[in-house]
């Protein structure tokens, strides 16, 4: 197969083409409830019922060393800014690597706008936790629920998956991730429950949003420059 052939395969969009329309839907309702829950729990300072089963059913918070904690630690190390950048860097460098630049444009810009949005959403709310912290919605949950999102992206296109397989795992891959996060963040008790469902939520409003953005502008772009993106 000729390199311009190869250029021409719907997997060098960030989304392919028939998982468009679920995912859009998806992010359609995301954004509905991260709308939702920030006004339910706009000023608050203190945990919901919703918050309290939640901490209930995970065994309660870890104050003390313990291994519980340990893991709650090095998984809330993933979303750390240190921790973040390795991981959307190797991202990039895997997509660049497989020749996916879309993938690699929004590995960089997915998650960049979802920490934006949540550190924005945070002063909107203005619920607090463990005093003056701003708690809704979760940066951390939403960080590795964007991250997971495109790394199954990747997966699924170079897979060729088709659409029902294909949104299965990258919803899935992106849902196990960010439920991993929320326990972290319930555990530590740097967030509550329903904050950890917030963040879950706005990745899954803004990574397809900016992967349609994306794949919007590159595909308009193409006829023009002569070239496949």
């Amino acid at each position: 197969m000729s390199s311009t052939m190869a250029d021409r395969r719907p997997a060098s969009s960030a989304v392919p083409c028939t998982m468009r329309l679920p995912f859009g839907v998806v992010a359609v309702f995301a954004a509905l409830a991260v709308v939702v829950l920030g006004v339910l729990h706009a000023g608050q300072t203190v945990a919901g019922s919703f918050d309290r089963w939640a901490l209930s059913a995970i065994g309660g918070a870890a104050f003390e060393p313990s291994p519980v904690r340990t893991i709650a630690l090095i998984v809330d190390f993933c979303s750390e800014p240190a921790g973040a950048a390795v991981l959307a860097t190797a991202l990039t460098g895997s997509c660049l690597a497989l020749r996916r630049p879309r993938l690699a444009a929004l590995a960089v810009a997915g998650p960049g706008l979802t920490i934006l949005t949540t550190t924005m959403l945070k002063q909107l709310t203005g619920r607090t936790i463990n005093g003056d912290h701003l708690a809704y919605p979760s940066g951390h949950t939403a960080t590795l629920t964007a991250l997971a999102f495109i790394t199954a992206l990747l997966l699924v296109t170079l897979c060729q998956a088709g659409r029902a397989v294909g949104v299965t795992v990258v919803l899935g891959a992106a849902t196990v991730a960010g439920t991993t996060m929320a326990w972290s963040q319930i555990v530590l008790t740097a967030h509550y429950a329903s904050d950890t469902v917030g963040g879950f939520c706005t990745a899954l409003a803004i990574v397809p949003a900016t992967a349609w953005v994306l794949d919007g502008t590159s595909d308009r772009q193409s006829p023009k420059s002569g070239q496949m993106v």
